[in-house]
């Protein structure tokens, strides 16, 4: 699970970083242009209904592919407009690491082995065994 927490997880800084760059206000003209409501609020709450937004409004008419070449010139492939591929293999990957729940390299195991109380454990999590106290 931790490859794809890592994967996940830096697809969602390297795309994020992206739109802050520009600043809400210019992501939210852009979700404007699309037909978001209100899109400067929804410019600072980006989430998965961005993707499925973005998915069937825009994105599903260009088919599944992520990547459609349209032609080939000298200089190399020209592409056209991305598919839903990558939306849905997002929400997939999304949904694959809430319903797996905190792994062993996570901050609340860390936190449990530290001692510290986990503000909401994982209800798939294994019971802890407490060995009986020693005299």
């Amino acid at each position: 699970m931790l490859p794809l927490r890592l994967l996940v997880g830096f697809g969602f800084v390297a795309h994020g970083a992206a739109k802050w760059s520009r600043g809400p206000g210019n992501f939210g003209k852009l979700l404007d242009q699309i037909g978001a409501p209100l899109p400067t609020v929804t410019a600072w709450l980006v989430t998965i209904v961005s993707m499925l937004v973005a998915m069937f409004t825009v994105q599903l008419r260009y088919g599944f592919s992520s990547v459609n070449a349209i032609g080939l010139t000298p200089s190399g492939p020209v592409f056209g407009p991305p598919g839903y591929e990558i939306h849905l293999l997002y929400i997939a990957a999304l949904m694959t690491v809430v319903l797996a729940g905190p792994g062993a390299c996570s901050v609340d195991e860390w936190l449990t082995r530290r001692g510290a109380s986990v503000m909401s454990p994982s209800p798939r999590a294994a019971p802890r065994r407490v060995p009986p106290d020693r005299p």
